[in-house]
Parts: C-alpha cells; sequence; structure tokens
C-alpha cells in the first residue's frame, strides 16, 4: 500500500529528482540560481531539458507546456508533443533547451491594457527554475514567465520575482548592517489558507446564474443558515470527506503541503490549508490548489464554489495569507523571540512592516479588488475595506516604551488552569488573535486577510513585498550613513511609531464606530469597492515606488489598472445581463404562472362551495400579480442602465456607471425576486434553492 511519503511530489521535478537525474554541474548551476537567486547560466538548459523529458515520459508523459499566469486571473498552456520523426518513418521523443528555455505564445489574445494590439501578436514565456515543473495529466508543465515582444510583463509571476527581488536586496542591506554576513538570501514565505463551497453538480445545474457567475443572484434566505454556529468545525459529511480525501492525494502527488482542513462557519463552506513555502512557489501551488479543487469535485458530483459571495446571507469565502520573511540560513526576521524589546533586528523590520502597510494601504486594498470580494469585504465575516494592523497587547506595549522612552516591564507568563488536574497546564500565548483585522500579527507571521477565494495570491504579495523593500531601503539608505548606529537606530524605530501608529488598531474591526474614528480621525482610507480604488493605483506616490523597486514599468501599472477595470465591469455586466434573463425567462413566467393557478383555483372552488371565502388565495394572487409588474419594472430599469454603459467615455466612467446605477438596480431587482419565491410554491419555482444547494450534499 503507497504511503503518503510515497505519492507525496511524485509528479514534480523537485530537488530529489533533480539531484537524482541532472548532471552534477547543471545541478550545481540551477541550485545556485534557486538558492542564491543567481542568473541562470544558459548552457545547462540542454541537460536539463533531456533530464526531464526523460523523466517525464518515464512518468507517462507525452506532451509538455508552458505554463504561465496571465492577467485573466487563471493559468494557461499550450501543450506540444514530445514526438519527432525519424529517418525509418517512426518518432522519437525530444526536448530541447531551447524548447525549455522559451516559448511563444500569442500575446495579443490575452489581456494586455493596450500593451499588445491585434496585429502586434508575439509574445515569450521563459522558464523559471525557481519554481519546480510538475506532471499533470499526460503533459509536463514547466513554471514560466509571460512576457510581450517589447519585454512587458503580461503575467502575475514576473512582477512577483521582481517584488521578491526587490525585497531581497533591501533586507540583505539591514541584515549586514547587523553584523550578518553569512545569509546570501532573504525570502518571504507565505501560507495561503483557501476557503470555498461544495454543492451538488445536479443543482448548479439548474441555475443559469451558477454556471455563468460563479454566484447566485437571486436567493431567498434558507429557513436555516449559520445561526446555530453548528458547521464551522463540525463532523465531515461522508461524501465531503471522501472528496477531501482525493483531493489531498492529488495535491501531494503535486508536492502541494495541505495540511489542514475543516467545515468554515457557512454551510456547505469548507476550507484548506498548506504549509508555509517561498512565496513565487506557494502562488504556483495556489493556482494549482484551485484548478485540482474544481477537477476533484466533478468526480464527486459535486462543484466546488471558489467566488467570494456565492450566497447572501451566510459568510463568503476568502484567502488568509499568512506572510512571514526568512533567510535562506531559517532565521525568521518576524519572530519576536523571548525578549522583543531587547531584539533590535526583530523590531526594525516590524517597523518596516507598519510603516509599509501604512504608507501604502492603498495598494493592500487594490491588491485584493474584485467584483466578487467588493460584495464580501466589510460584511460580519470578513475585514472591513479600511487597512489596518493589530499587534496585540504585548508588541502593542513595547512599542508605546519606546515611542515614550519609558521601561518596558515585560509580560508574564501566564498558566492556563482549566480546573482539572488530568488536563495538561500551558502558557497562555502572549497576543490573542483578533479574526476581524485585515493584517494581523500572529506571533511570527502577519495574516492578510482581505484577499478573496478566487484571487491570485501573487497581486497582494507583490505590493506588500514592494511597499515593505521600499521601507527598508528608505531605513538602510539612512543607517548607512550614520555615524552612531545605535542612536541612528533607536531614533528610526521611536521615529516610524510615531509617525505610523494611526494604522495599529487592537479592537474590533466590525465596529461601525472604528470606522467612523478610521476616516474621520485617524485619516485611514476607505475604499469600499473596486471602482473607488483601482484608479488610485496610478497616483505618482504608487507610482514612484513600484518603478523605482524595479516592480512594473508605467506602462504596465497603466495596463494593470485598465485591465482590473475592465474585468469588474464586464463581470458586473455578465451578472445583470443574466439577472436580466432569469427574471424574464425563468422567475417572472413562474410567479405569474403560480398566480394564473391560484386565481383559477379561486374560481374553482366558488363553483364547487358558493359563499366560501377565499381571502388567502385572493391576497396570494394579488401579491404575486404586484410583485410581476414590479419584476418587470425593475428589469427594465436595469436594461437601460446596462443600455447606458455604452456612453461611458472611458473605464474608469463606465466602473463609476457600474458601481451607481447597475450594481443598485441588480439590488432592487433581486429584493422583488426573492420575495416571490417566497410566495411562491415550491413545485412551481424554477430552479433550486437555498435551503436545497446549502443543505444539497
Amino acid at each position: 500500500m503507497e504511503t503518503v511519503k510515497d505519492i507525496f511530489g511524485s509528479l514534480v521535478f523537485d530537488d530529489r529528482t533533480m539531484k537524482a537525474t541532472l548532471p552534477a554541474n547543471v545541478y550545481a548551476s540551477i541550485k545556485k540560481t534557486i538558492d542564491e537567486g543567481k542568473p541562470l547560466d544558459a548552457g545547462v538548459a540542454e541537460g536539463a531539458a533531456t533530464a526531464m523529458k526523460d523523466w517525464a515520459v518515464a512518468n507517462g508523459a507525452t506532451h509538455y507546456t508552458h505554463w504561465f499566469q496571465p492577467l485573466t486571473g487563471i493559468t494557461a498552456e499550450k501543450h506540444d508533443s514530445f514526438i519527432s520523426p525519424a529517418p525509418d518513418g517512426g518518432v522519437i521523443m525530444e526536448f530541447s533547451g531551447k524548447e525549455l528555455i522559451k516559448g511563444e505564445p500569442d500575446a495579443s489574445s490575452f489581456p494586455s491594457g493596450g500593451l499588445r494590439a491585434t496585429f502586434e501578436a508575439r509574445g515569450y514565456t521563459a522558464w523559471d527554475p525557481t519554481s519546480f515543473a510538475f506532471i499533470k495529466g499526460k503533459t509536463l508543465c514547466i513554471p514560466t514567465a509571460f512576457c510581450s515582444y517589447s519585454g512587458h510583463a503580461l503575467d502575475k509571476k514576473t512582477p512577483l520575482l521582481r517584488s521578491m527581488e526587490a525585497l531581497n536586496k533591501q533586507a540583505l542591506r539591514i541584515l549586514r548592517l547587523f553584523g550578518n554576513t553569512e545569509a546570501r538570501a532573504v525570502r518571504t514565505n507565505v501560507g495561503p489558507e483557501q476557503e470555498y463551497f461544495l454543492v451538488d453538480k445536479k443543482l448548479y445545474d439548474k441555475r443559469l446564474d451558477l454556471r455563468l457567475t460563479g454566484r447566485t443572484l437571486f436567493g431567498a434566505p434558507a429557513p436555516k443558515g449559520q445561526e446555530m454556529d453548528d458547521h464551522y468545525f463540525g463532523v465531515i459529511k461522508p461524501r465531503v470527506a471522501a472528496y477531501m480525501e482525493e483531493l489531498n492525494r492529488e495535491l501531494w502527488k503535486l508536492g502541494i503541503l495541505a495540511k489542514t482542513e475543516h467545515n468554515e462557519v457557512a454551510p456547505a463552506q469548507h476550507e484548506l490549508a498548506p504549509i508555509y513555502t517561498t512565496t513565487n512557489l506557494a502562488t504556483d501551488q495556489n493556482q494549482l490548489t484551485m484548478e485540482i479543487m474544481q477537477k476533484v469535485a466533478s468526480k464527486h458530483g459535486l462543484v466546488c464554489l471558489l467566488h467570494e459571495k456565492p450566497f447572501a446571507g451566510v459568510n463568503g469565502s476568502g484567502k488568509h495569507n499568512n506572510w512571514s520573511i526568512a533567510t535562506d540560513l531559517g532565521q525568521n526576521l518576524l519572530s519576536p523571540g523571548e525578549t522583543p524589546y531587547e531584539n533590535a533586528q526583530f523590531l526594525l523590520f516590524l517597523c518596516a512592516v507598519i510603516k509599509a502597510v501604512d504608507d501604502y494601504q492603498d495598494l493592500l486594498r487594490i491588491s485584493v479588488a474584485t467584483a466578487g470580494n467588493d460584495h464580501r469585504l466589510g460584511a460580519n465575516e470578513a475585514p472591513p475595506a479600511v487597512v489596518s494592523i493589530f499587534l496585540g497587547d504585548e508588541l502593542n506595549a513595547v512599542l508605546e516604551a519606546i515611542e515614550n522612552d519609558t521601561p518596558y516591564q515585560g509580560a508574564e507568563k501566564t498558566q492556563m488552569k482549566l480546573g482539572v488536574n488530568v488536563l495538561p497546564k500551558f502558557n497562555r500565548d502572549a497576543t490573542d488573535r483578533n479574526r476581524t483585522s485585515p493584517f494581523a500579527f500572529t506571533g511570527n507571521k502577519f495574516e492578510f486577510r482581505m484577499l478573496g477565494s478566487s484571487n491570485s495570491i501573487a497581486c497582494a504579495n507583490i505590493m506588500l513585498n514592494s511597499a515593505v523593500a521600499q521601507s527598508l531601503k528608505t531605513y538602510a539608505d539612512r543607517l548607512e550613513g550614520a555615524e552612531d548606529f545605535e542612536t541612528a537606530l533607536h531614533e528610526m524605530i521611536k521615529k516610524t511609531i510615531k509617525d505610523h501608529k494611526r494604522i495599529i488598531f487592537n479592537g474590533n474591526g466590525y465596529d461601525d464606530a472604528w470606522i467612523a474614528e478610521a476616516t474621520e480621525k485617524r485619516g485611514l482610507l476607505n475604499y469600499r469597492t473596486t471602482a473607488d480604488c483601482m484608479p488610485h493605483l496610478l497616483d505618482k506616490k504608487n507610482a514612484d515606488m513600484l518603478i523605482s523597486q524595479g516592480v512594473f514599468s508605467q506602462a504596465e501599472l497603466q495596463s494593470r489598472c485598465d485591465i482590473m477595470l475592465e474585468n469588474y465591469c464586464k463581470t458586473v455586466t455578465i451578472e445583470a445581463r443574466t439577472m436580466i434573463e432569469m427574471a424574464e425567462r425563468q422567475i417572472a413566467p413562474a410567479a405569474a404562472g403560480f398566480a394564473a393557478k391560484t386565481a383559477a383555483g379561486i374560481a374553482a372552488k366558488k363553483a364547487v362551495l358558493p359563499g366560501v371565502g377565499c381571502a388567502y388565495e385572493t391576497k396570494l394572487t394579488e401579491k404575486l400579480s404586484l410583485l410581476t409588474d414590479g419584476i418587470a419594472e425593475k428589469t427594465a430599469d436595469l436594461i437601460s442602465a446596462v443600455k447606458e454603459l455604452e456612453k461611458a467615455k472611458d473605464i474608469i466612467e463606465e466602473s463609476a456607471m457600474i458601481r451607481d446605477t447597475v450594481l443598485p438596480g441588480m439590488e432592487a431587482l433581486r429584493a422583488l425576486c426573492d420575495e416571490a419565491e417566497t410566495l411562491t410554491s415550491k413545485e412551481d419555482w424554477p430552479f433550486p434553492t437555498y435551503a436545497d444547494l446549502l443543505f444539497g450534499v
């Protein structure tokens, strides 16, 4: 019987496989690139390609693809077989170093924000040796970056790698100031928790909104939701457990460290969490995880919903981005140790993060902005759209002592006493958890909780890495020229605390009073929608930082602003058109048909039982008739609102119109349709209800 140890990484050309199959000089060269970020030696490509092909073919692969992450939010791949013609009329299996290093997909067919026109089609994919190749199905997948003929990044991997290199460069400068000459690289590591819903595929197939948009655009609340808190960490249903078991197995084969699985708060909602790994690898693996989750679900007669808000009235799904910084020698630079007050290096890196989050709170909000996530942020299930940092009591006391030049007494260890002798005694953690904070310190890392469940984690980590790199650069520039390092260090930490303490909030992020305090007293930003925040990507402050760190060019920033706003507009427009279709062809006819049936019943009842009252039926018929009239009116209003979008002079104006007219029109139509659902018989309602979907697995 195969064990987890036997199958783990069996479909990955990882370090173990490379060491066993590559020539020694090729392995050493690639290893140096991976471990130290050294430039890739082009001369190793031929040896790597041959070994990679032989390994892949031995494991059943017949094709290869350059696997990349264009600005669509999903991955892309074009498959080529290994076969080449042989002189005897047969074929041989070949794969060259040139084919490994470079591919040429059509750049004009992917979102480019104007960087590529249709007649300018050439683009390139370039092998990323820092992320392991893997086999998916019968295809060897080679992780690659994607750029245009002119060299502009057209993907999410390239800016992510740039941001990692920027942070590495500045963090090493800081470490050298503290006398650390051994560390060769500093990397950010991420463990993205992934929330999702599972629904029965037969029910899913009957809902046009789920099939076209990934979320329910209509649906009256089920009699039971999440009020009883009985789903969270509850017993996993056998059908779901079987799905999770196969999912884990498939992920483990791909070297993905799937660790934790459990029921989430909402009915039919679940979570999967991996162990931390390097940010670039974590990003690739999370994209793979989402794909595999959906593929495995179909084998079990299920559909995995990754939309941020597939059901109104219950919690939506996020993707908590647990982020830390560590050296190649394994030192966690965000670990406070036993005496954080005396740990100057930790305090400086902590301050760099605090400064970065305050200075670039808008970029962090932008990094998680999608039409789907707008429905989730600010509800009592996810952080508000206002960015803040939670540090906990101990670190907060440390920073206050430094700011005020007062002695820090230190927090005493508190032993938990549970009142039962047989239960173990243990010390309470120095800080509590704050589930309402957008950016919470959790012991030796930060948890960025604003990401939506379908988001690529690349965007958030690009902005986070870049902003922290900018803080570290500011510190290194000052400290490298300081006459007295210790004095300059203390003053800089103290100044950072004073200048940026407004971003620190340890209370309830769901409290309306906090939102008022944050915006009115502290001056923090509150961009509630994608249309509000996305144009600020191009603000001079943000553009200057991202360009100076070498993460984006001005053209790349402009393209991303346009692409994200265009995606926002297209997403909501598709939702609006789907609502119109369902309202006109399913909901209104169903409600009107049931009203007519009820009216016919009144006539039949009076004919059989003259003089008997029909108050219930009459009132129901009147209500449904008024509702169907209202549905027709609101549908017409929504049609007009969508039509008006054609008059927008640019994508920014169109996104504002979406926010101000289309979305309110959708809400108004939904309210009437959901009320009609509560009055129409279940047999006459045209698609599965929330009760069916949420409790149907």
